[in-house]
């Protein structure tokens, strides 16, 4: 008898401490995943497109930086090249209560609104790659990108040591501008300082059209700028798709891309230095390569982390950039009393880029 009632003590002592355990485990596991989930900053991205290598590869890079193994929960919106998609994508983003928006702006006007807007909801704005033009600075926290009129610079002073060089007069330089997106950042830095280049030097540039960063539309005004001017001997495209697209035209109209203007070949000037560029810059078909680094993710995140941090911060952070040329006539050039190397591209190099 005695030990019957032992057993009728025992079993409901171990079913208690069995739901006690089991309890304890699953609150255990609920406060587990509620600390993992506040860990995240949520950041809203609003991208502008995806028009080029380019912008496919820097879309990747802040992909693979802001993601939740760095403790980002990353919202993406693809615009489509449209203004009207990206400030609709803040606009959710805001009601979301993000923790950060990041914005790749299409243009840079038409957007004191929206951002201020963010600001009354006390969300930091970061802009990254093209810039914006508003009222007051400070409806965005930061900014991380290129300098569009020192890549200008660089592509401008290369042209003119390498004439110098070669002996070619610079009135005899004829110049077509495939233009980007007419408003990007980009653009303006990149058509504003080849028109510095062109007054400083005496080239004449027979025509600036825009091509829209893209390979089809750079084809299409080339073959066009090809009818109606037969004395173009340069042609400035304002990113790699575009020039492309306009050796296409050129090889097809039965012209030759290559560094001897004198005897009828065309020389190509890009911007990018994407791995499809560069391909070209050691077939010999674009005779200089401006970097524009798409690589911005890990800027971007150390500066995110910064802003809500409660660091000190930059306002302004600018991308490491180089030059490339399979031609080593020109290996150097200045540009306010700084040198800038131009690198000599080798297939070894190429293979280790890393877009």
């Amino acid at each position: 008898m005695i030990k019957k009632k032992k057993r009728k003590l025992i079993y409901p002592i171990i079913l208690s401490l069995v739901l006690l355990l089991t309890g304890c485990s699953a609150a255990k596991e609920e406060d587990t995943q509620a600390q993992e989930e506040q860990q995240y900053l949520t950041v809203g991205f609003s991208q502008l497109g995806a028009e080029s290598d380019w912008r496919v590869a820097n879309t990747e890079s802040i992909k693979d930086s802001l993601s939740r193994t760095n403790g980002i929960e990353l919202l993406f919106d693809d615009a489509q090249q449209k203004q009207d998609r990206q400030i609709l994508a803040i606009r959710n983003f805001i009601q979301q209560e993000v923790d950060c928006i990041v914005l790749a702006p299409v243009t840079e006007t038409g957007w004191d609104t929206v951002l201020e807007e963010a600001r009354d909801a006390d969300i930091p704005v970061i802009i990254v790659d093209r810039m914006v033009n508003v009222k007051d600075t400070y409806l965005y926290t930061a900014w991380v990108g290129s300098d569009f009129k020192r890549e200008a610079s660089i592509a401008c002073e290369w042209l003119n040591s390498f004439a110098l060089a070669k002996g070619i007069s610079a009135r005899d330089i004829k110049i077509v501008d495939l233009q980007g997106t007419l408003g990007a950042t980009a653009q303006i830095g990149r058509s504003s300082g080849l028109v510095l280049g062109s007054k400083k030097y005496g080239w004449n540039i027979v025509a600036s059209v825009p091509a829209d960063y893209t390979q089809a539309k750079g084809k299409e005004v080339m073959q066009s700028l090809l009818k109606d001017h037969d004395d173009i001997n340069v042609v400035y495209c304002e990113n790699d798709n575009e020039a492309i697209g306009a050796i296409e035209a050129i090889e097809e109209s039965g012209r030759k891309v290559g560094t001897d203007i004198r005897n009828g070949e065309i020389l190509i000037i890009s911007f990018d230095a994407a791995h499809s560029g560069l391909s070209k810059v050691l077939e010999g078909k674009i005779a200089l390569d401006v970097e524009c680094n798409p690589l911005q993710g890990e800027p971007l995140r150390q500066l995110i982390n910064e802003v809500k941090g409660g660091q000190e911060f930059q306002k302004y952070t600018y991308i490491e950039e180089k030059a490339f040329s399979a031609d080593d006539t020109i290996k150097k050039v200045k540009i306010d009393d700084t040198s800038y190397d131009i690198t000599i591209l080798t297939p070894e190099i190429l293979e280790q880029r890393e877009y």
